[in-house]
């Protein structure tokens, strides 16, 4: 059997995640971690008896070492960039965590390092193997609700108070705040499940006395004249996340992984949803093992930081990108 060997590059709260996935592929073998944080390396080593690993403070280290083919990204954002080039430059494939990249310049390096050098760049937005989302993107695209005229997209959750004293709050680290960080995965449903391309965009934002924004409400006038609304809230008592697909024949409401289809005319139904099959862990080993395509890739990716980016823009709001 072919395994590939991992390492990982920061070992916070999502890499568990991560690491949980990748427990249940065979073909996957985690070698090496690396983070300067010695007690949340050794948390996650001990969670997962990830006993013949080897451990790392800096990742240049873990990649001058040991022996990878490929690499997991799941540092503070402003770091992404340098980590990516970083472990293409030692012949790694790399799965990284949302943003890719925290300006539209750095996206378009990284996409073309990625192709210069032959590696695959895979970024991890779950929504894209969640069911409720594929039957989203494919009742659109086949015309369930008519032509599509509106989209109204929501994520409340309790960031401001959850992300204090972190580095989600720090901008050197995380470039931004709520929309830069849990917002990107509501910008990435809005871009995969229509296909469309955004036009026009007007934005506010509040930071509520924190160095980062929590809050921001965007307005967004995409091709094929669809309007849309972006709230994104991050000083909000809990999570809660809700979509309205509005077309020419109907709507498909999404409520906290509850999906509502309102033809006009006819009773509303909830469509049966399958399992879900995959995920963002196992779909990146797959394609290094050339079984499919890379499902998220750095092109698709990188619509996500350009809207993100003019979202900031829209609203006076300069994040910042790579750490000099």
């Amino acid at each position: 059997m072919v395994k590939i060997r991992l390492g990982i590059i920061g070992t916070g709260g999502i890499s568990h995640l991560h690491v949980k996935q990748l427990g249940d592929i065979e073909n996957a073998d985690i070698v090496a971690v690396s983070d300067p944080n010695e007690k949340n390396r050794k948390t996650l080593i001990e969670k997962f008896n990830l006993k013949e690993v080897s451990e790392f403070d800096h990742h240049q280290d873990m990649l001058e070492v040991v022996p990878m083919d490929a690499v997991l990204i799941c540092s503070p954002h402003t770091l992404h960039y340098q980590h990516v080039v970083d472990s293409i430059n030692h012949d790694c494939h790399v799965l990284i965590e949302k943003p890719m990249a925290c300006s539209l310049k750095e996206a378009e390096e990284l996409i073309e390092l990625a192709s210069k050098a032959n590696k695959l760049l895979q970024v991890s937005y779950q929504r894209h193997f969640e069911p409720a989302f594929l039957y989203i993107r494919e009742a659109i695209a086949n015309g369930k609700i008519g032509k599509l005229t509106s989209i109204t997209a929501s994520l409340y959750q309790d960031w401001k108070h959850l992300t204090k004293g972190t580095w989600r709050q720090i901008p050197s680290l995380s470039g931004g705040g709520m929309l830069m960080d849990s917002g990107s995965h509501i910008v990435d449903v809005l871009l995969w499940t229509t296909s469309l391309k955004a036009l026009e965009v007007e934005s506010k934002m509040e930071l509520h006395q924190t160095p980062v924004e929590q809050d921001s409400f965007t307005a967004i006038r995409f091709e094929n004249n669809v309007v849309a609304g972006l709230n994104i809230i991050g000083n909000a008592p809990c999570w809660h996340e809700t979509y309205v697909f509005c077309g020419e024949d109907g709507a498909i409401f999404y409520d906290n992984g509850k999906i509502t289809l309102k033809l006009l005319g006819q009773d509303a139904i909830e469509p049966e949803l399958p399992q879900q099959t995959t995920n963002s862990d196992k779909s990146f080993i797959e394609a290094i093992l050339g079984n499919q395509e890379v499902m998220v890739p750095g092109e698709f990716a990188k619509e996500v930081v350009t809207l993100t980016e003019r979202i900031y823009q829209a609203a006076g709001y300069q994040p910042i990108t790579t750490v000099s």
